[in-house]
């Protein structure tokens, strides 16, 4: 995964909001996966349309306290497993 790469949701992957934070479910797999508040931002960003990791980066890092550098290494991680469970595809 790169700061350029563009991802999406799958197309087998229902989610549902529950407590503020994000459960997804594989629909192929039926594996039910669990996002903290940021995944869940990050999640809520990606149902409305395809976004760059870079531009998830921005986003988060104008609504959370934390640094650029931190930030970009967590959601690259977080695209990293999220795409190795196909959960998300990469455009």
């Amino acid at each position: 995964m790169q700061l350029s790469d563009v991802i999406c949701v799958s197309e087998d992957v229902v989610s549902r909001e529950v407590s503020g934070e994000m459960v997804l479910l594989d629909m192929a797999s039926g594996t039910y996966f669990g996002l903290n508040a940021v995944g869940t931002r990050i999640w809520s960003l990606l149902d409305e349309k395809a976004h760059s990791i870079a531009a998830l980066c921005e986003i988060i890092e104008a609504e959370f306290d934390a640094p650029l550098a931190s930030i970009q290494q967590d959601v690259l991680g977080l695209a990293t497993e999220l795409s190795e469970q196909n959960l998300i595809s990469v455009e």
